[in-house]
């Protein structure tokens, strides 16, 4: 059995408060896009995780794969089976490659095996992977608040427009990305700019807080977002805690000239 996990952006990310339990609370917008890995299972005598495509440093037992199947283990009797995970989702990018695929594969084997699982008990379950995990769930728009893991749904529809999304060789943390945040609220909250403005209005409106103390390190990421702007981009920003840098683009742009990793039309 085979699913695709998809990744997702960030459009907004306001970092709110220090948690006492070590985390932060924000607030952003999740939005899917097609950009995808690819998620295999078969049937086997033995458990084995194979992956393909782009190299995954660190250990394998790590993997939110091979957690996600220890996991539902522990409250189901599942039977050994070969996981094969082709990676094209660049990691360390801010497009939650690695929680979409820990989700996928809850929901690939609530399928497979026919567990029977509720939406809101997968949620549960892939909380306890990550922060990010849950998202990929029920995988549509949402706002986004606590740690990471209190939806609400939203209206928001991105068709018609272009995705450019550029991720250069730049790894950044979790921890480096906060190093570099001040947490504070904002004067203008996400829900009310997705809410009430259209996507041409979001210039100058629509944050990432990651981005003053990650641009100051990197200062290409913010080269290629004047660049996106430049080249007539309606909206640009740095996803998560980057480092993939994304523009959308009206479909009567000519975006031709963009040099990017991907275009997408969503």
């Amino acid at each position: 059995m085979l699913k695709f996990p998809n990744a997702k952006i960030n459009l907004g990310l306001n970092i709110t408060a220090k948690r006492a339990d070590g985390y932060h609370d924000i607030e952003s917008c999740f939005y899917p896009i097609p950009l995808k890995d690819a998620l295999e299972i078969i049937p086997s005598k033995k458990l084995s995780f194979e992956t393909t495509g782009l190299k995954i440093s660190g250990n394998s037992k790590d993997n939110l794969v091979l957690k996600a199947y220890e996991l539902l283990k522990t409250d189901f009797e599942l039977p050994p089976i070969e996981i094969i995970l082709h990676k094209n989702i660049p990691m360390g990018a801010g497009m939650g490659g690695g929680s979409a695929d820990g989700a996928f594969m809850l929901t690939l084997l609530n399928e497979y095996f026919k567990l029977k699982i509720s939406t809101e008990k997968l949620e549960s379950y892939a909380l306890k992977l990550g922060s990010d995990c849950p998202f990929f769930i029920e995988n549509k728009p949402k706002l986004v608040s606590g740690r990471g893991e209190v939806f609400e749904n939203t209206k928001l529809d991105l068709s018609g427009y272009y995705l450019a999304l550029v991720y250069p060789d730049i790894h950044i943390s979790t921890a480096e990305a906060y190093s570099g945040v001040k947490p504070k609220k904002p004067e203008i909250s996400v829900k009310a700019i997705i809410e009430n403005l259209l996507v041409e209005e979001w210039k100058g409106k629509l944050k990432n807080d990651f981005e003053k103390g990650v641009f100051e390190k990197y200062p290409q990421l913010s080269k290629i977002k004047n660049n996106f702007y430049n080249e007539g981009a309606v909206y640009a920003s740095m996803t998560g805690s980057g480092s993939t840098m994304f523009g959308i683009f009206n479909d009567a742009i000519d975006i031709g000239k963009i040099t990017a990793n991907h275009i997408i039309k969503l």
